[in-house]
């Protein structure tokens, strides 16, 4: 019987896992589905990669790193940084790999996790780690299975194939395809984006660290905390964008946006194609700093028809067959339902997707009612527009941590969040995101089809920060 199973190892799962040692808790292990750690940041490993928060926030506020080649990093940086936060705090030992979850059931007073390849563990404390952006999302268009050559989803970009001189479809433009874009267009014949929507994106103004800098931040930490907390400070600012009032605001940073379109592109049709049509935050903001660059060379296109089907030459719209080599799907992902696929069940045999299947109620983005000692990293209602998602998993494994050792050290073995704290928290913060911008506009990865959203945040990280600081122990019920 383990104390803790904690399943995932990105950046959630290995906080989790750091903050349970460093309060003496070290009987946990880590189920990991793939032979390796780092989440989506060992998953998605497309020509481009990188994360569009910098990187001096994009990490561990107890593990500064002053060896960041780029203000903005790079997918293979940001990995070996998990990877080494694993081994130095001895995170290592813990991890099992190989392991996918199949099922998590609570036996009266424990969980029993199964996994795939037949094993199975015990455990007081269930931790799912998973993240929202692991399951590809790739439509299921007319005549999809008949194209002749290769196609594949970004976040499984296939490397063996060869892109020089050839024609590539790339469907979809948003955050991973504004990414690769530039780069396969360095070598490919022609590039055609089947534009869905256009996006709202600002510059990164992103640069190579100098080694001055680097021996600067080592000599002297302080000052790469102090980067920290202005990032931070800069990121909370443009929370007021992500609320439905600040009109004038936000036409500022509109207005920043069409100018950055502007200085690159010159063709007017292309440049209304680019300017989209609903406000600022309402679907993710976008940065990169040659996108638009991208788009003003010659073998370059936008395609704004709507895709009817496949062939197996190309793609069909209204108008014509784009005839095509390689078919890439930059499609995004399924953050909806939550724990998708995975047959976790609590109390009475309750299925957690028939527990949430008018939406993902829980009580801080952690802890939902009859599933009882299950914790989420992670979970509902904990996404950003604004910030690092880094800040919310390091006040997720404080409070995580909290519950862990109670469990741990009372002689009430068993808790779970009371359901009315759910009903109570849950309103509230679903009334609150009525008046944020993701609520104005339908078709989102945001919103559910009931008009909820599941996945944000309404308030800032630093009021995320305080209600998670001391865990509350008349909302759950002790046994």
């Amino acid at each position: 019987m383990y104390s803790t199973v904690i399943i995932g190892s990105g950046f959630s799962g290995i906080c989790m896992a750091i903050s349970l040692k460093a309060n003496g808790i070290n009987d946990f292990i880590i189920l990991e589905k793939a032979d390796g750690l780092g989440g989506t940041w060992r998953e998605n490993t497309y020509p481009g990669a990188e994360c569009d928060i910098p990187s001096a926030l994009y990490s561990y506020s107890f593990e500064p790193y002053p060896d960041w080649e780029y203000k903005w990093s790079h997918q293979p940086q940001i990995l070996d940084y998990i990877k080494y936060c694993s081994k130095k705090y001895d995170i290592d030992q813990h991890l099992h790999f190989n392991k996918e979850l199949t099922t998590a059931r609570w036996k009266s007073n424990h969980w029993t996790i199964d996994t795939k390849d037949g094993s199975s563990y015990d455990a007081r404390s269930f931790i799912p780690a998973l993240g929202q952006l692991h399951h590809p999302s790739t439509p299921n268009f007319k005549g999809g299975d008949s194209f002749k050559g290769p196609s594949f989803h970004s976040a499984r970009w296939d490397h063996n194939i060869d892109l020089k001189g050839k024609t590539i479809g790339v469907i979809g433009n948003a955050a991973s395809a504004v990414q690769f874009i530039p780069q396969i267009a360095k070598e490919a014949k022609e590039v055609l984006i089947f534009q869905r929507s256009a996006n709202w994106m600002l510059p990164k103004q992103d640069r190579m660290y100098k080694d001055w800098e680097k021996n600067l931040v080592r000599k002297f930490p302080t000052l790469l905390s102090i980067y920290r907390n202005r990032l931070w400070l800069l990121g909370g600012g443009l929370f007021f964008l992500m609320k439905t009032g600040n009109n004038a605001l936000r036409k500022i940073y509109e207005s920043k946006t069409k100018k950055f379109i502007r200085k690159h592109i010159k063709d007017e049709a292309l440049i209304q194609n680019l300017i989209p049509t609903y406000p600022l935050g309402a679907k993710r903001v976008l940065f990169s700093d040659d996108y638009y660059e991208a788009l003003s060379k010659a073998h370059v296109h936008v395609v704004t028809e709507s895709i009817e089907g496949i062939t197996s030459a190309g793609l069909i719209t209204k108008e014509k067959t784009h005839e095509v080599d390689v078919i890439v799907y930059a499609t995004g992902f399924k953050t909806n339902p939550f724990l998708m696929n995975l047959d976790i069940t609590g109390k009475g045999n309750l299925s957690i997707h028939t527990h949430w299947k008018d939406g993902p109620k829980n009580y801080l983005g952690m802890t939902v009612d009859q599933f009882p000692n299950m914790f989420l990293m992670y979970g509902p209602n904990t996404n950003l527009g604004h910030n690092s998602i880094i800040l919310m998993a390091e006040a997720q494994a404080k409070y995580i941590t909290q519950c862990i050792n109670h469990i741990e050290s009372s002689n009430k073995k068993i808790m779970e969040v009371k359901t009315a704290a759910i009903d109570k928290y849950y309103g509230k913060i679903q009334s609150r995101l009525k008046n944020m911008i993701w609520s104005k506009i339908e078709n989102s990865w945001y919103q559910s089809p009931n008009g909820n959203i599941p996945n944000n945040w309404p308030g800032r990280t630093m009021e995320y920060t305080r209600r998670t600081k001391k865990v509350n122990l008349d909302d759950y019920n002790l046994t």
